[in-house]
């Protein structure tokens, strides 16, 4: 079932191997409530910059781990029977197959690492 979700959501790579990326100046550029843009890919693994305010929906994915790590603001990660609250300098590993949605009470900007063949919208 295709569903629309009012995300921006680019999975191009945006940066080549040994080109600089400069996250400043891509938050400063963001016009985007919900940004959420592939930078480098390393391996079999994705390196995902998330500009975002507001909530995610509630999803899983089933045969990937994901990692989300705070640059500025405050990311809340729900899950069904809690929340961690990550800060700048912190970040979680949500395991494959656990139902969450990220929340951003105030512009967080945060990395995520993925495997590259996962739909970021979950399974």
């Amino acid at each position: 079932m295709d569903q629309s979700y009012p995300y921006v959501t680019k999975l191009d790579i945006k940066f080549d191997h040994l080109q600089k990326l400069d996250i400043p100046e891509m938050v400063k550029a963001c016009k985007d409530k919900w940004f959420n843009q592939t930078l480098t890919r390393v391996n079999d693994s994705v390196i995902r910059v998330g500009i975002v305010e507001g909530e995610y929906h509630w999803h899983k994915h089933d045969n990937d781990d994901e990692f989300f790590f705070v640059l500025e603001g405050q990311l809340l990660v729900d899950l069904e029977d809690r929340t961690i609250e990550l800060n700048p300098g912190q970040g979680v590993t949500v395991t494959r197959g656990v139902v969450h949605r990220t929340r951003a009470p105030k512009k967080t900007v945060m990395l995520m690492v993925e495997n590259h063949t996962i739909m970021p919208t979950g399974d």
